[in-house]
């Protein structure tokens, strides 16, 4: 998904230095609006401090985070918007929000479904894609970067109206 905002704002990853040592980042203009792309280059479950680090050197503040995760609580291929709440088990999430000391950021959530039968969450998350889900996954990234963008341009509320579905 990263690479795909990334490609659409014709912003260059590349690795940092110094207190951005531990994310490949770029930075450009996506949706209207000055963005810091950056993805952490550790293990998921150690990637606040990589986080903490890049909105300290750009002076960004926590509120203006938008993170995009896999969620196993949605179905595989649904897009959700929040700002706030629980990790749900989350590693990655959790570090985020350990090394805020917030978990008040904005989350872009891509569904990937429960784990089938008794399967170990931490197994089915490092699995790959079924064949059927590996058809999918082009939409699903452009849904999600869609999303992202929607939240950049309309705030969250907007975004959250564009993109879940009227019920």
């Amino acid at each position: 998904m990263l690479d795909e905002l990334a490609a659409r704002a014709g912003i260059r990853l590349s690795p940092g230095k110094g207190a951005r040592a531990r994310a490949v980042a770029g930075d450009g203009r996506l949706a209207g609006r000055r963005v810091v792309l950056a993805r952490p280059m550790t293990y998921m479950n150690e990637s606040g401090g990589p986080v903490r680090g890049l909105l300290d050197y750009h002076s960004i503040d926590p509120a203006d985070l938008v993170v995009l995760h896999d969620e196993l609580d949605l179905p595989f291929a649904t897009v959700r918007l929040k700002r706030g709440g629980g990790e749900g088990g989350h590693n990655g999430l959790r570090s985020v929000s350990r090394s805020l000391g917030t978990k008040d950021y904005l989350r872009v959530r891509v569904g990937i479904g429960r784990p089938p039968g008794r399967q170990d969450p931490a197994d089915f998350v490092l699995k790959d894609f079924s064949a059927t889900e590996r058809k999918d996954l082009d939409w699903l990234v452009a849904e999600a970067a869609d999303a992202a963008e929607a939240l950049l341009e309309r705030g969250l509320e907007g975004a959250q109206n564009l993109v879940h579905p009227r019920t």
